[in-house]
């Protein structure tokens, strides 16, 4: 039976239902006559949309689609596959591929923005890790080689360089004067149909995740979606604010959640990779956490305020100037602290060496400790580009690897050190070494820590060729090094 069929006492009680309706929304409409023309035009502000039509043709030359080409391991493809087949399994009716025995290509994409007019741009980390090529699409279809300058893993923010010097720069904003409920805009190519805008507002500032401590989110509405990565986020004035990174999702798709880095803090980063190749972070040794309305009263806080650290790291500056767990950094020099989010946020913007003052509550009582910053212990400082001989260029810039990335990566009991960057001029480009390979020998010469690097450059011949041997997404490749 359709559900749109009624019987005649229905017809009848609808007809009662509707001379109701009409009585009801009469009185209504005099209701709303009567109100004053202030508070109309106070209702009609409130909900109106803003119009980024003008914006979006306005910046649309400055953002481009990048397009990432990354070679997938045996091992990782059958992980894949695994996946699937328990996709399969539980409902998904998806074609299964034949166990593969060679590597297979994948294809990504996201999107990236300029920051200057000698083609430098902006993206995220996640959007070219791994890449084997990189290419970028700007909006007349132009496409065009990009280099990996950096890019760092923690704030997820990559900095690409393409060649030209003609390129429309977006203009960059103040992410730290947002506000909450202020009308934003992101345009990339979510799915893949590039340059699509969506709009929304703030949601919320300073959203951190946990384990993630080093980007401070911008929490919006706007609608992202995988391929929106790397875009620009702007306000209303046409100003970057952010770079789109991800969402907040049980399907894989917008529900909402919408977070971005903010400018401030990706320029920081964008500056220290384009000018060092590497990005120094200081460090405190602190493990800081928010404080409930359960733990205010614990601890005899007249309201839920400050960061409880939970642990202090040994031998770090935090240890030094005397700060031990169950203390309340109220202040952080003579700043506010109401959350956790509010010391990372000052500390990710601190350099090395920077001196710091804090107010902190200890067994009920207030009082003051000072010490100096260091550097971050995982951040090796790269040795290996600027230790070259003047015949030698070779356009490197490494670092050691990390205990958790040794025992990833090793092959045969083998190690190296991670190329953070390749200087698009140096010989190493030219030669085929990407950023993201580990080098285990060089020159005959096995590679453990950058100063094994240092040592294998200083013995180079002048001419000829060498090799070297990395890993690259897993798997052992052996490179000629020309040396000219």
């Amino acid at each position: 039976m359709r559900t749109d069929m009624f019987t005649a006492q229905s017809k009848l009680n609808m007809q009662h239902w509707l001379q109701r309706s009409a009585l009801a929304l009469a009185v209504s409409t005099s209701m709303v006559v009567g109100m004053t023309a202030t508070t109309m035009t106070s209702a009609q502000a409130a909900i109106s949309t803003a119009d980024f039509s003008d914006l979006v043709q306005q910046v649309t030359p400055a953002v481009a689609r990048v397009n990432v080409t990354k070679t997938i391991s045996e091992a990782e493809l059958a992980k894949a596959q695994t996946a699937e087949l328990l996709r399969q399994f539980f409902g998904d009716r998806l074609s299964i591929p034949e166990q593969a025995t060679m590597p297979a290509i994948e294809h990504a994409y996201g999107t990236a923005f300029f920051v200057s007019s000698d083609g430098y741009m902006l993206t995220n980390h996640h959007v070219v890790e791994g890449a084997d090529k990189i290419t970028v699409t700007l909006n007349d279809r132009t496409e065009l080689d990009a280099v990996l300058i950096g890019s760092d893993e923690r704030s997820d923010v990559a900095v690409l360089k393409v060649v030209g010097n003609k390129f429309p720069p977006l203009p960059i904003g103040d992410s730290n004067a947002l506000r909450v409920g202020e009308p934003v805009l992101a345009i990339g190519s979510p799915f893949g149909f590039d340059y699509s805008a969506s709009a929304g507002i703030v949601s919320a500032k300073s959203r951190s995740f946990s384990r993630e401590t080093s980007v401070p989110f911008i929490q919006t509405d706007v609608a992202l979606n995988p391929g929106n990565s790397g875009g620009p986020l702007f306000n209303q004035r046409g100003e970057v604010i952010g770079i789109n990174s991800r969402i907040f999702s049980g399907t894989g798709g917008y529900m909402g959640l919408s977070f971005s880095i903010p400018i401030d803090a990706a320029m920081d980063i964008y500056q220290q990779l384009k000018t060092d190749g590497e990005v120094v972070r200081a460090y405190l040794g602190i493990y800081p956490q928010d404080i409930d309305r359960n733990l205010a009263e614990a601890y005899k806080l007249s309201r839920p305020q400050g960061a409880l650290l939970t642990r202090v790291s040994p031998d770090s500056p935090a240890q030094k100037a005397g700060l031990k767990p169950g203390d309340i950094i109220l202040q952080y020099n003579n700043v506010q602290i109401m959350q956790a989010s509010d010391l990372l946020n000052l500390l990710n913007r601190a350099k090395p060496s920077d001196a710091f003052r804090a107010q902190i509550q200890r067994n009920g009582k207030q009082m003051m400790v000072s010490g100096q910053l260091a550097y971050a212990p995982d951040d090796v400082r790269a040795q290996g580009g600027d230790q070259q001989n003047d015949d030698v260029q070779l356009g490197l810039r490494l670092r050691n690897l990390t205990v958790d990335e040794q025992a990833e990566i090793a092959v045969d009991h083998k190690t190296g050190i991670l190329v953070t960057t390749v200087d698009p001029t140096g010989l190493a480009a030219r030669s085929g070494i990407l950023a993201g390979d580990v080098i285990t020998n060089f020159h005959q010469k096995p590679i453990k820590e950058v100063t094994d690097f240092s040592d294998a450059i200083s013995s180079l011949p002048e001419k000829g060729v060498v090799t070297m041997e990395v890993i690259r997404q897993g798997i052992p490749a052996i490179i000629g090094l020309r040396i000219e």
